[in-house]
C-alpha cells in the first residue's frame, strides 16, 4: 500500500450518515404521505401536489435540522479547543504529563510515552491534544454547510423516486406502485450505504426495507380508517 493510501472507510462516516439519512427519509416520508393520501382519496392531482409539497418541505427541514445540529457540534468543538489552548498556556507541564498518560494507557512504557508526548508537543501541542485527548481530527470535524447541503440534496433525490412512481402509475394503482417501488429503492439504498461503509449488504437492505414497510403500512391504515393523511 502506498504512503497516504487509506483503505479504511471510517473517514466516510460524516457524509455517508447525512447522505443515507437524507435519502432514506426522503423515500419513506414522501412515499408514506402519498400512500396515506391515496388510501383516502383517488384525486391524482391532490396526491401529486401533496407529494411535491412533502419533497420541498422535507428538503428544507432536513437542511435546517442538519445545519443547526452540526453547528452546535462545531461550537462545542471550538469551545473545547479554546479551553485546551488556555490549559496549554497556563500549565504546559501538566498538559505534557496528561498527554504522556494517554500514551501510557495505550500500552507504551513510561519513558517511551513521555518521549512520544514531547515529540507531538514540540510539533503541534494543540493538535496533539485535540486528537488524543478530545478525539477531534480533520476527518470528523463538524461541517454544518456540507451536512445541510448533503441532507437537502439526498432527501430531494430520495423523495423524487416515490413521487415519480406516483406520476407514472394509473390512479387506481398508485398505492401498489409507490409501495413496491419505494421498498425496492430502500433495499437498494441500504445495499449502497452498506457497500460504501464496508458492511454486510443483505442485512442493511432488509433492515431499511422492513422499517419502510412499517411506515407505509401505518399511513395506509390511517388513510383507510380516517379518510385523511397524517
Amino acid at each position: 500500500m502506498r504512503h497516504g493510501d487509506n483503505p479504511h472507510r471510517v473517514n466516510r462516516i460524516g457524509w455517508l450518515r447525512a447522505g443515507v439519512l437524507g435519502a432514506n427519509d426522503g423515500i419513506v416520508s414522501t412515499a408514506a404521505l402519498i400512500v396515506g393520501i391515496a388510501a383516502a382519496s383517488t384525486d391524482r392531482h391532490g396526491i401529486i401536489l401533496a407529494g411535491t409539497a412533502a419533497l420541498v418541505a422535507g428538503a428544507m427541514s432536513m437542511a435546517a435540522g442538519e445545519y443547526v445540529s452540526v453547528s452546535s457540534q462545531a461550537d462545542t468543538e471550538k469551545a473545547d479547543l479554546e479551553l485546551e489552548k488556555r490549559h496549554l498556556a497556563d500549565d504546559p507541564a501538566a498538559e505534557l504529563e496528561e498527554l504522556a498518560g494517554i500514551w501510557r494507557d495505550r500500552g507504551l512504557s513510561a519513558g517511551l510515552a513521555l518521549e512520544v508526548a514531547k515529540e507531538f508537543t514540540a510539533k503541534d501541542a494543540l493538535a496533539a491534544h485535540a486528537r488524543d485527548e478530545l478525539g477531534l481530527s480533520d476527518e470528523f470535524v463538524a461541517r454544518p454547510v456540507q451536512a445541510a447541503v448533503t441532507s437537502a440534496l439526498t432527501f430531494s433525490a430520495g423523495a423524487a423516486l416515490p413521487l415519480a412512481a406516483a406520476l407514472l402509475a394509473p390512479p387506481q394503482a398508485i398505492i401498489l406502485a409507490v409501495s413496491v417501488a419505494s421498498l425496492l429503492f430502500l433495499a437498494g439504498l441500504g445495499a449502497v450505504g452498506a457497500a460504501l461503509g464496508g458492511a454486510p449488504r443483505l442485512k442493511a437492505s432488509v433492515r431499511v426495507a422492513f422499517w419502510g414497510a412499517v411506515a407505509l403500512g401505518a399511513t395506509a391504515l390511517v388513510g383507510r380508517l380516517f379518510g385523511a393523511a397524517v
